[in-house]
């Protein structure tokens, strides 16, 4: 999604670019985008930013800062549009497709990477950040830098918005739920298929894109020992090219059964192999930095015991002094 941490194949980029360059919110607000249900095309107004500094109007009161909804024509008069206006909960199903249509691709019928990068601009959201991966996991989102308008309206009639402003007012709840341990399990689960290339068939992600996402899915509660795996990643001792589903959900596991000090993990149990060669190199990591940092104590006191001799002499030759010159 957005600029995307992963199917772009720079991992060190956000989630819906897939060239990983940032756009500017000036780029692509020039498409056009056709109306829900053949009711006709229509030309996109450029989006407002998101934000705007106050400005001194002419009567000397300050100009407001909103958040704009692309202009969405209104569709009236035609019967069988007016009878899906407004569903059972309330929302515009209409307003959703037109919503839709303003970041639709003009080719496919789907919002993709350009689309992306303006909807996350309207929505005020860094496409690299959490919320968008919530967001894509509210619309179960079948892969990055895309919504299918399918998942774009079952999304938004999922959380309750058809407007700019609605899911923007939605996103605390959805961090709220994506607390809860049963939602975070999915979400975090929902991750890993997100992160995969469908069209190259891929099952594992690519070791750079994995340690991107799981930097990313741990964003509101990181565990203690995610950074000392990801550094273990990073050196990639054992050769690892690709994350598969497996290791992806047993660490999950792995973060919640064992503390920190690893002292409670067991080979003989059932971890992947990879765990076990984390494990070693973890345990060998932290006893080089103990011998280091007793070698630097010895050295301190070794210091020290050399500097004492010195010392005395020069107590012991004043005395000596002191009493010939108390003889004359």
């Amino acid at each position: 999604m957005g600029q995307c941490v992963t199917k772009c194949k720079n991992p060190t980029s956000s989630l819906g670019s897939k060239s990983g360059d940032k756009e500017s919110g000036s780029k692509s607000h020039h498409k056009k985008g056709g109306s829900a249900g053949g009711g006709g095309g229509h030309k996109e107004e450029p989006s407002a930013p998101c934000s705007k500094a106050p400005s001194e109007l002419s009567n000397g009161t300050k100009d407001v800062v909103t958040v704009e909804t692309p202009v969405i024509p209104t569709v009236m008069g035609d019967p069988r549009k007016e009878e899906c206006l407004v569903d059972g909960d309330g929302l515009s199903l209409l307003r959703i497709e037109e919503l839709f249509c303003c970041y639709k691709d003009e080719q496919e019928d789907a919002i993709l990477e350009e689309g992306m990068e303006r909807f996350c601009n309207d929505l005020c959201v860094d496409p690299a950040e959490f919320r968008v991966l919530v967001l894509a996991w509210k619309f179960q989102a079948a892969t990055m830098c895309k919504f299918t308008r399918k998942e774009f309206v079952e999304g938004c009639r999922a959380i309750q918005a058809d407007s700019l402003e609605g899911i923007c007012s939605r996103f605390p709840c959805m961090l709220l739920e994506a607390q809860g341990e049963e939602s975070f399990k999915d979400l975090y689960r929902f991750t890993f298929q997100f992160g995969l290339d469908a069209d190259e068939g891929q099952r594992s992600l690519q070791r750079d894109i994995a340690i991107a996402l799981w930097r990313l899915v741990f964003t509101q509660d990181m565990p203690t020992i995610l950074e000392r795996w990801l550094d273990f990643l990073g050196e990639n001792p054992s050769g690892v090219r690709g994350i598969s589903r497996d290791t992806w959900n047993m660490f999950l596991n792995f973060t919640q059964a064992i503390g920190p000090d690893l002292s409670n993990y067991s080979e003989d149990e059932a971890w992947p192999s990879l765990f076990d060669t984390f494990v070693e190199w973890e345990m060998e990591r932290r006893k080089k930095e103990e011998e280091a940092l007793r070698a630097k104590e010895e050295e301190g006191r070794c210091t020290e015991t050399e500097g004492s001799p010195t010392t005395d002499r020069l107590e012991t030759e004043g005395s000596r002094g002191s009493q010939t010159w108390g003889g004359h």
